[in-house]
């Protein structure tokens, strides 16, 4: 039966709904903001302020910073999404927000960089900040689904440790700045590409990775007087897409939309230009 307009329990549902908005954009906004400031006061105050200004680093890192930034903002626009909508607002609000967000918080790190006198605020990146959210929303406008997720995995490098003031000092740090451990994928789902009536496990993917290893620096591969083969690496591999499986608790399935973000270490297959083919168990 239809709940009459303005009934009790209309009125109940719809504070409930205005409750959960509250909470979602507050704390959004708490964690953006709060990680923005941390992120100033732990790490661009130790550096030289200047006047605003723009940096072109398209050619830098093997391309490998671009392709961090494609795929950060998809995971952030595919995290916040079901969260929006679980708040109550409708599909085409919650895209806009998520991508949205995702995209205006990642425009704030390069507005930072852009007043740091190391670095510049980089049009390349901000390009990269919007197509990776705009990659999230497209697959939903065409097929109200993620057929192909951006992924993230890590392995770790020897040049960390020569170079730790560039490629990080501490595990957490390389996470993030050492793009010789690091690699991206594109995930994509087997069984949506299938007929409907297939039989084929709906969590298998298959993911293809891209990587790059030999750089001690933004454009060089020497350190202390020894050059190494600086070159790009090409991976194909198995894959999880955790959100197809059946979850028997609800929370489980918020945890498995977080966890998605990562690549599931699988056997992998390199390649790469001038080099034999590598095989490894799990990458």
């Amino acid at each position: 039966m239809a709940l009459a307009l303005g009934s009790p329990a209309q009125e109940l549902l719809h504070r409930d709904t205005l409750h959960r908005k509250w909470l979602t954009v507050g704390g959004v906004s708490a964690v953006g903001t709060g990680s923005l400031i941390g992120l100033n006061e732990l790490w661009y105050k130790d550096y030289p302020r200047s006047r605003f200004h723009f940096f072109n680093d398209n050619g830098e890192w093997l391309q490998m910073d671009k392709a961090g930034h494609l795929m950060t903002t998809y995971a952030v626009s595919s995290i916040l999404h079901p969260w929006f909508q679980w708040s109550g607002y409708n599909k085409k609000q919650s895209l806009l927000l998520s991508a949205g967000i995702s995209v205006a918080y990642q425009t704030g790190i390069e507005v930072l960089d852009g007043y740091s006198s190391q670095w510049g605020f980089s049009n390349g990146d901000a390009l990269c900040n919007l197509g990776g959210a705009m990659f999230f929303v497209g697959q939903e406008i065409l097929w109200q689904n993620q057929k192909i997720r951006l992924k993230y995995s890590y392995n770790s490098s020897q040049f960390a440790d020569l170079r730790p003031e560039l490629l990080g000092e501490s595990n957490s740090q390389r996470l993030l700045k050492d793009y010789n451990a690091q690699t991206y994928w594109m995930s994509a789902n087997v069984y949506s590409f299938l007929p409907i009536e297939s039989k084929f496990p709906k969590w298998i993917n298959i993911a293809f990775g891209y990587g790059a290893d030999g750089m001690t620096g933004s454009n060089t591969s020497e350190i202390n007087g020894f050059s190494y083969d600086r070159y790009r690496q090409y991976y194909i591999s198995f894959d999880v897409d955790l959100t197809k499986i059946d979850w028997p608790k609800k929370w489980m399935m918020s945890v498995a939309r977080v966890l998605n973000v990562i690549k599931l270490p699988s056997p992998t297959v390199e390649f790469a230009v001038n080099r034999n083919f590598e095989l490894f168990l799990f990458r």
